[in-house]
């Protein structure tokens, strides 16, 4: 993946994170995941009273995608944090992480952890969920 792509992934991930609907904890998420057909699909997170009916941006990003028929990718970029702007990385979730397995290859899938389009972070799945559990741990 190419710099123009990382930071295209950013700048969607920092807008997606205006959509947040976050009025308990107040820490605000926003994900743009590449579909390895050049489609991006951005997500934010949408909190609940009910605490475990939240879905984190991450997620809400890889539903929407595949709800709408994309299941190869090829990166997703994560800002978030508390407050208006971004202070410091924001990791996936172990949650997050799972799914991500479920559909990429974890030595091939990049997640790109960023405060903004100078301060950015690109790790591989396999390095942030070493020892991943994933459809090929099921096959016969």
């Amino acid at each position: 993946m190419n710099k123009e792509t990382e930071l295209m992934l950013i700048k969607t991930a920092l807008e997606y994170r205006k959509h947040s609907y976050s009025p308990y904890s107040h820490f605000k998420v926003g994900a743009a995941l590449l579909g390895k057909n050049g489609r991006v699909f951005g997500g934010c997170n949408i909190e609940n009273a009910g605490y475990s009916s939240t879905n984190c941006a991450e997620r809400t990003a890889f539903f929407k995608a595949v709800s709408e028929g994309t299941r190869e990718f090829e990166a997703i970029a994560i800002v978030g944090g508390a407050g208006e702007e971004p202070s410091e990385l924001c990791a996936p979730c172990g949650v997050c992480r799972q799914v991500m397995a479920e559909f990429c290859k974890a030595d091939e899938f990049s997640i790109i952890m960023a405060v903004n389009e100078e301060n950015y972070e690109v790790h591989t799945l396999a390095e942030l969920l070493p020892y991943g559990f994933g459809p090929a741990n099921l096959d016969t």
